[in-house]
């Protein structure tokens, strides 16, 4: 159900599978796909970092609390995104944002069950978007510059301009192919976005140049079956709807080369690293016995984490739903709460330049 093969471009350039697995320019932990390492300008303390309200600040009357299915026109396409508004939203006080995006083959409304980021927003006071890609297959298009990516800077105009939103404070969440989606956006709108949340599926887009390092928390299990943490291609994912409409399977539509293994998740994730100017060399730490943190000596404001979940599934770390479906993803540890973690991280990596 849950996807995960990253075939950056897939839709429009008909690049294989493993083509994506390998988009970071080889397997190589010290690849970062040609892109430059990026200096951060200064550590500004999260709590000095003042808000930036957005355009919808002078709107009235506010957005009401609650969750709406927002209309939206992007390319000439009828596109939507579901919005929760915590009751914090006064329409005067700027609030941050999370944009949280689904798996392959999936929707909106199952990415919010999954990471529970609307009812957690209420409690913590930031607004959820949850955009839907388009198509029987829901897969993303990772394309630069494509109609996904700007279906989603339209999202966050849409946004910014509608709510009291704090500007300094915009985050991007994804699950699986979403979090593949997360990376991509990062490297497109790193003016916009403070941090990076990626569930099941971090990767290196290739020739990924950011404006500005962007700090990232990521989340994988050992035993995923779908994107598997050692690069190779999960046999779960071969039975995923192929993206072309033709009805068959990833494994039946030979746009999968199994024989090629691309980045490791450490791989990928020490891509990040390197981009942010951070050592290459991780340090591992304990924090469950069946958890590991994966950090790096980083600059301050760009740091990199990885929580490698041993035994875990493709899975949302404590996520009630994933562990409803354990009999397709894999199991879902409750040593940590992956949506908990990451908006702590979030709220200590606000965008301060």
């Amino acid at each position: 159900m849950r996807h995960h093969h990253t075939f950056a471009a897939v839709l429009v350039s008909g690049l294989l599978l493993s083509v994506a697995f390998t988009a970071c320019g080889g397997s190589g932990a010290s690849s970062t796909g040609g892109s430059a390492t990026i200096a951060p300008s200064g550590a500004v303390a999260p709590h000095d970092v003042a808000a930036a309200g957005s355009a919808g600040c002078s709107v009235t009357p506010a957005v009401p609390a609650g969750e709406t299915k927002v209309d939206l026109s992007s390319g000439g396409d009828a596109r939507f995104y579901l919005r929760h508004v915590p009751s914090a939203h006064d329409g005067i006080t700027p609030v941050p944002v999370v944009m949280d995006l689904h798996g392959w083959s999936e929707t909106a409304a199952l990415q919010e069950l999954a990471s529970g980021f609307g009812p957690y927003g209420d409690t913590k006071g930031f607004v959820t978007v949850t955009p839907e890609s388009q198509g029987s297959a829901h897969v993303w298009d990772l394309t630069p510059g494509g109609k996904d990516l700007t279906y989603l800077g339209s999202v966050l105009d849409d946004v910014e301009n509608t709510l009291c939103v704090d500007q300094n404070r915009i985050f991007v969440a994804g699950f699986s192919f979403g979090a593949f989606m997360t990376s991509s956006v990062v490297c497109q709108f790193a003016d916009r976005v403070a941090a990076a949340g990626p569930v099941a599926g971090i990767f290196d887009p290739q020739d990924c140049s950011p404006s500005r390092p962007v700090p990232v928390i990521a989340f994988h299990g050992t035993a995923d079956p779908f994107v598997p943490y050692d690069g190779s291609v999960g046999p779960a994912a071969l039975g995923l709807p192929a993206p072309d409409g033709s009805g068959k399977t990833l494994g039946q539509s030979g746009l999968v080369d199994t024989t090629t293994k691309g980045p490791t998740i450490l791989d990928n994730t020490t891509a990040w690293a390197q981009r942010n100017g951070c050592d290459a060399t991780p340090t591992e730490t304990p924090v469950a016995a069946d958890v590991t943190k994966i950090s790096y000596s980083c600059p301050a404001g760009a740091e990199v984490e990885l929580y490698r979940v041993t035994g875990g599934g493709h899975a949302w770390p404590s996520s009630e739903f994933t562990k409803s479906i354990a009999s397709v993803v894999g199991p879902t540890t409750s040593s940590i709460n992956a949506t908990e973690l990451m908006w702590q991280f979030f709220e200590d990596h606000p965008k301060s330049s």
